[in-house]
């Protein structure tokens, strides 16, 4: 994909908008964070205001996913404040100013509250995760609130050979990392890949 491309494009289909909402979905690995990161970077370039806004930073705290026996799927669906995701993102999208967003921080498994800010200025919002076409009660109300949507679609095998790299990369040793790939990210992955609805791009 070239991403100063699809930054043309998006800034001729936003024309003259105040403000404009991009979702980039896909399963874990499928590089979601990276690209939402370098389409923002290449709207900067261009002129245009522009942030990203991670769905991560709506995971429940461990300490809740305990109390609630959901440890150990940590990522899937259920996992996540989707409800005070969908409130944000009208927010955002009503061009309130100064909202504030939680950021995930994956060194300490935390999600960091106002770690950053949107502003009412704010042109280009790039949200990134991986349901945010999730064709799922309680999921299915976001995709209406963006303007255009981005798929991911990368192989399976593809994703496993990034998640061992990424776990690796977290201390994980073969074995701990393929047994939470397995447990975990794998149907994780399969949720997305299976019930997301369709995007206008797809990568």
């Amino acid at each position: 994909m070239d991403i100063s491309e699809l930054a043309s494009s998006l800034q001729q289909r936003a024309g003259g908008a105040a403000r404009y909402m991009v979702g980039i979905a896909g399963a874990p690995g499928s590089g979601k964070s990276t690209l939402a990161e370098h389409l923002r970077d290449a709207l900067k370039a261009k002129g245009e205001s522009a942030v990203v806004v991670p769905m991560d930073g709506f995971h429940f705290d461990d300490a809740v996913l305990n109390a609630r026996g959901h440890r150990a799927r940590k990522g899937a669906p259920y996992t996540f404040d989707v409800a005070g995701f969908e409130v944000l993102l009208k927010r955002i999208k009503a061009r309130e100013p100064d909202i504030a967003i939680p950021v995930f921080d994956r060194k300490v498994e935390l999600s960091r509250a106002a770690a950053d800010i949107i502003n009412g200025d704010d042109k280009f919002i790039v949200v990134e995760g991986n349901y945010l076409l999730l064709d799922q009660p309680g999921w299915a109300g976001l995709k209406p609130l963006f303007d255009y949507t981005v798929f991911l679609n990368v192989p399976e095998a593809e994703l496993e050979r990034r998640l061992m790299a990424r776990w690796h990369g977290f201390g994980f040793s073969d074995e701990k990392a393929t047994a939470w790939i397995a447990s975990n990210d794998m149907p994780n992955i399969r949720t997305v890949l299976n019930e997301s609805a369709a995007a206008d791009l797809t990568v």
